[in-house]
């Protein structure tokens, strides 16, 4: 059994897909209409195009709304993604623009840091030990 596919709830799906691709460096993978508006939008890493899909979903249900304020509140991030230099990738994503919540942190063998996706989400980045 394996991870194929996950998702984050987004505000704006045209939104979510520009800050994803051209900010995070994802690429994307589908972009199907499903009815409406709303379209099956997914983007993997560029490094690994078979591998996990992140499914930029819409926001509509009014479950999502009260969980993810809650979550924010508290500063809990909603989704972890890996990179190899945390730091590194803070300074890049400042650089863009990108707000973090929480500057690079140490904890034990790992760094993290916190960043608002723009999309209603809090993520969090982390190098994995090694």
């Amino acid at each position: 059994m394996k991870i194929r596919l996950t998702s984050v709830f987004v505000d704006d799906q045209a939104e979510a897909l520009r800050f994803y691709t051209e900010i995070l460096g994802f690429v994307k993978k589908h972009d199907v209409p499903v009815g409406g508006e709303h379209r099956w939008l997914t983007v993997v890493s560029p490094t690994e195009p078979g591998g996990t899909e992140l499914l930029l979903e819409p926001a509509g249900h009014p479950a999502v709304k009260p969980y993810r304020d809650a979550l924010a509140a508290d500063g809990i991030p909603s989704h972890q993604f890996a990179v190899e230099d945390v730091r590194a990738e803070y300074e890049r994503l400042r650089g863009l623009g990108v707000l973090f919540t929480q500057e690079p942190l140490e904890a034990g063998p790992v760094t993290t840091a916190v960043l608002d996706d723009t999309c209603g989400n809090l993520i969090q980045i982390a190098t994995q030990p090694k």
